[in-house]
């Protein structure tokens, strides 16, 4: 009974996978399909927040989109695949990732698998659409232009160390107690 109850505990986030990879999905369908690729689509608050339609194939900040195409897809799609496949593998393995350490793991893989999706379906590269004002902070006039995957594995990824941050602290207060 508790085998089936602790499956069920692994089991039940990857609707959040499967959630995040839908929601990327079709949203970046909706921008390939209504705004022009290089093109702002709509703004919003003056020109905070835009939606516009640019492809990526480099990775964050668009790097590495120069290197040549075998380089990219091993380095930026299989690599990726491979870790997303031991991240879930050591996922069902531990039993000792809290409830909220899990959902924050999945949401990190679906937001990764809707980019892989990108990555080996779409020639012209990873769909970005959320192009946000930045004020000249760090050099930016604009952040780097980002898509529901890539929000939902920066939110998730801050979460998680958050949450493993919280847990260590306590095991550190636990045995100090003892």
């Amino acid at each position: 009974m508790e085998k089936n109850k602790n499956l069920a505990a692994k089991l039940l986030p990857l609707l959040l996978t499967v959630l995040v990879m839908l929601a990327d999905q079709i949203t970046k369908y909706i921008v390939v399909k209504t705004i022009p690729p290089f093109t702002i689509g709509k703004s919003f608050f003056g020109n905070l927040l835009r939606i516009v339609h640019v492809a990526n194939t480099g990775v964050a900040f668009s790097v590495g989109d120069s290197l040549p195409d075998t380089i990219r897809h091993f380095l930026f799609a299989i690599i990726p695949l491979v870790i997303i496949i031991i991240v879930f593998v050591i996922y069902f393995r531990n039993d000792s990732f809290t409830p909220l350490q899990r959902w924050t793991i999945c949401g990190i893989a679906g937001g990764g698998l809707g980019n892989l999706l990108d990555r080996f379906l779409r020639p012209e590269g990873v769909v970005d659409f959320i192009d946000v004002k930045f004020f000249g902070i760090f050099g930016f006039d604009r952040w780097p232009t980002f898509n529901v995957a890539d929000s939902s594995i920066v939110v998730c990824g801050i979460i998680l160390i958050i949450s493993f941050i919280i847990s260590m602290a306590q095991d550190e207060k636990a045995k100090g107690g003892k």
